[in-house]
């Protein structure tokens, strides 16, 4: 990763589970990391490994246009990595209009603050599977149109879209990613099905599903969701103005994932069907053909090899709140 050595790199989102492991290899490649962060949560992944000692944290929100573009000047930002976003399908449904105001508004300002600099060089901004919406055809490839019908499938897809038409009329450097399920340490969303099912085992308590247990999805650790941040970024001149989709080939169900993970821990997790889900799409799975072929990407981790690395984290977490 030389080429990001010494590079100004910004990252929203930052102490997000995606936003600290990206954050992490920059570090670790010698890239000068400048990390938006709303507030200092010592639980995540960011602080948990001294990242803030390691980067450049500049606190902010991406619903601030201003700051936004200050932020991108003032450090001279050569690459974006736009992760930041509310992630949530649930609070989505309970607040929407908060929702559109970071993930579109976000974005847009994003994009607006690095249209008008002359530093940068590329920008990887974050869209979702969730993008595309129901469909009967699957797997998702990149042709097919964007989609959705509740608010957080919506926000992403006009993420997509604006991001694509920023680099498709003003010829902006942009790659838009299309991810799965991301699982993996640093993710304190307990809603979702993997950290969900982690502490239940750790707890000894049941698992509650919010679905009937058989919605099917890729599930993808977040190690190699960075390799593909790092990916697009480095190959942004092949990249530039194409979204990519990146998945693990593993499709499970939540009861399937449930079980895996009671496997790893070495015991059974009850679980209570709630099926009272809404918003969700039943099954969800993508060709990652294209990630393949032009930036030669693939998932490291299957599922099993993915637990190992992420429980341990998960053990230490809970070790800490009881302490």
């Amino acid at each position: 990763m030389d080429f990001l050595s010494e590079k100004n790199v910004f990252v929203t989102g930052a102490t997000g589970m995606v936003g600290s492991h990206v954050a992490e290899r920059l570090a670790e490649a010698g890239a000068n990391a400048v990390c938006l962060v709303r507030s200092r949560d010592p639980k995540s992944y960011f602080y948990g490994q001294k990242l803030d000692e390691k980067c450049v944290s500049v606190f902010g929100d991406l619903k601030d246009a201003g700051r936004m573009a200050d932020i991108i000047s003032r450090y001279e930002i050569e690459i974006i990595m736009h992760v930041g976003a509310q992630p949530i399908v649930g609070a989505a449904l309970s607040n929407p209009l908060e929702t559109f105001r970071a993930n579109v508004d976000g974005t847009v300002h994003v994009l607006e603050a690095a249209r008008n600099s002359k530093a940068v060089k590329a920008i990887v901004v974050a869209s979702s599977d969730k993008a595309y919406g129901k469909s009967e055809k699957l797997p998702y490839t990149e042709d097919m149109p964007m989609g959705g019908a509740s608010p957080y499938d919506v926000s992403k897809s006009c993420t997509d879209l604006i991001s694509l038409a920023y680099a498709k009329t003003y010829g902006m450097p942009v790659a838009v990613t299309r991810f799965g399920n991301i699982y993996g340490p640093g993710d304190l969303n307990f809603n979702r099905i993997v950290p969900g099912a982690i502490m239940a085992g750790i707890n000894g308590t049941a698992l509650d599903i919010r679905s009937d247990g058989k919605m099917v999805r890729e599930y993808l650790h977040v190690e190699d969701v960075a390799d593909g941040y790092i990916s697009l970024a480095k190959g942004i001149g092949k990249a530039k103005g194409e979204a990519f989709n990146f998945g693990s080939g593993e499709r499970l169900t939540a009861l399937e994932v449930v079980e895996k993970v009671g496997k790893a821990m070495g015991r059974k997790i009850g679980t209570r069907i709630l099926n009272t889900a809404k918003g969700e799409i039943p099954i969800q799975y993508l060709s990652c053909e294209k990630a393949k072929k032009l930036l030669g990407w693939k998932p490291a981790y299957n599922f099993e090899k993915g637990l190992e690395l992420t429980i341990p984290w998960y053990r230490k977490l809970a070790g800490r709140k009881k302490a």
